[in-house]
């Protein structure tokens, strides 16, 4: 049986040049596998804050299969961030749940500027979108608070069944699914 497909997209000017390595993609990684029990093909891009690479990028793993695609940066108030605009022009449905719940976990850390965020999640074809900060740090505080729902939103629209690893998060399913 094929293993279920993850991918994740580094949006960042300066990553993509090479001007200093990108750690963000890499602590999603390392996240994602700490929380599924299931193992899973990642698949990475580091692109640009530039829209039409930015909604190749998400539209290129989302052909390959993946179940699910992270997004790092992009997600802030300055004239380059803008990841929430390709997620409304190529996703069909928009799960600004995600967006509510990361931002009230990251006031809850203690990050006053977590105000100025605009994370969200978007179905793309059979695949779930979400949009994480950019600084490292950020990113586990942010899927800690989401992640739950993630293994069952997959279910709901057609995705491979993502286990959760119990040691680490206690994934949501309703009874009986």
């Amino acid at each position: 049986m094929e293993r279920p497909r993850i991918g994740i997209v580094t949006i960042s000017d300066r990553a993509s040049l090479g001007v200093y390595a990108d750690e963000s993609g890499p602590a999603i990684e390392a996240a994602l596998r700490d929380y599924l029990a299931t193992p899973c093909d990642y698949h990475t891009h580091v692109v640009p804050d530039e829209p039409p690479r930015i909604a190749a990028a998400l539209r290129e793993l989302a052909a390959a299969g993946c179940c699910l695609i992270c997004t790092t940066g992009g997600t802030g108030p300055a004239p380059r961030d803008v990841t929430p605009e390709v997620i409304r022009e190529v996703c069909s449905k928009e799960l600004p749940g995600f967006g509510e719940q990361m931002r009230a976990a990251s006031l809850r850390a203690g990050v006053p500027t977590a105000i100025l965020s605009r994370q969200t999640a978007a179905i793309l074809g059979s695949s779930l979108v979400v949009t994480l900060p950019g600084k490292p740090a950020s990113i586990r505080v942010c899927l800690d608070a989401v992640f739950p729902a993630i293994p069952y939103c997959i279910d709901l629209i057609g995705g491979p069944r993502l286990e959760g690893n119990p040691a680490v998060v206690q994934v949501f399913r309703p009874k009986g699914k």
